[in-house]
């Protein structure tokens, strides 16, 4: 995410290199990447290539808009084929740069955010300081809880037919499918969700990317406990965005938010790739000291450094 500021856009290059003068080891691809920007990322070759975010590179459909924006749960039968056309790119993206993994958002169980998400987010600030914001709180879990239940069963089916077809496509070429757990909870999947749709697969072929940011944030909404997603993925677990947390606020350097990154540590698998998303309006010394909070949380060993990727998200 950071790569997409001014000095860095149209020179990925250079952003290589000031990534590894920081201590970065590698680069994911994301997309926000342009199909300039990724063949740069891949013909430079400062920094090796683990990870594809999907869609990249980033395209616009004649008719569809913005790849990025399309859903693999589309109920329009054509946008959600179109969807995983575009993800099939990325797997082969992937293939060319010599990565293992390409993450992918799977879809939403509605166009939009549900309604007791919005007011969740709206009663943040408020819930510390009045008990009557504390009992809208509950009310709009309960009610964010009772509308994603009733959307989720065909969004989620068809979710997983296009879970399949990417599977199918990226297994034997030895790229494996990581799930992301997402930000704003009408998108899939939730924690029970994601070790259904992967039950059918192999590890090595489809698993879970936790990022921690989005993870945060819905327990601090009251949403879904962080814990969950480990207990019921931690032996899936592919790979990890980081990012730090302020209030809601995700993509925040580590050690520029409040995230317990001890508690963390001791629940990422050695082998789970770290990437780490960092929002392009952090300081340069900022993303170097965070290297030093993650390894001195144990979120990273002593010597080794994580990816730090572009964003998984549009600039702001």
């Amino acid at each position: 995410m950071w790569a997409v500021q001014p000095r860095f856009e149209r020179d990925l290059r250079a952003f290589m290199e000031r990534a590894a003068e920081l201590g970065y080891e590698a680069i994911e691809i994301n997309h926000s990447m342009d199909a300039a920007q990724v063949g740069a990322i891949l013909g430079h070759g400062v920094l090796p290539i683990t990870n594809v975010h999907a869609p990249a590179p980033l395209e616009r459909h004649a008719s569809l808009g913005w790849n990025r924006e399309l859903d693999l749960a589309a109920e329009d039968e054509r946008e959600r084929s179109v969807a995983v056309d575009y993800t099939k790119r990325s797997i082969d993206c992937a293939v060319e740069a010599g990565a293992g993994a390409v993450v992918v958002h799977l879809g939403a169980v509605s166009r939009g955010p549900i309604n007791g998400d919005r007011r969740l987010r709206a009663l943040y600030a408020e819930r510390a300081r009045a008990a009557a914001a504390d009992l809208a709180h509950e009310g709009a879990i309960v009610e964010a809880l009772r509308d994603r239940s009733r959307l989720a069963p065909p969004a989620l089916e068809r979710a997983a037919r296009s879970l399949e077809e990417l599977v199918r496509y990226a297994e034997p070429h030895g790229v494996a499918v990581g799930l992301e757990c997402r930000l704003n909870f009408h998108e899939i999947p939730l924690p029970e969700e994601a070790a259904a749709l992967l039950a059918p697969y192999p590890h090595a072929a489809a698993g879970y990317w936790h990022d921690i940011g989005h993870a945060e944030v819905l327990h601090r909404l009251g949403l879904v406990e962080r814990s969950a997603w480990f207990d019921l993925l931690g032996e899936r677990l592919l790979g990890v965005h980081i990012s730090d947390v302020a209030g809601l606020r995700d993509h925040r350097a580590p050690g520029r938010g409040d995230v317990d990154y001890g508690w963390l540590a001791a629940r990422l698998p050695a082998q789970a790739a770290r990437t780490l998303e960092i929002d392009q309006r952090e300081p340069d010394e900022a993303v170097r000291a965070a290297l030093t909070v993650l390894r001195e949380a144990r979120v990273l060993h002593s010597g080794a450094a994580p990816q730090v990727g572009p964003p998984t998200q549009v600039i702001r």
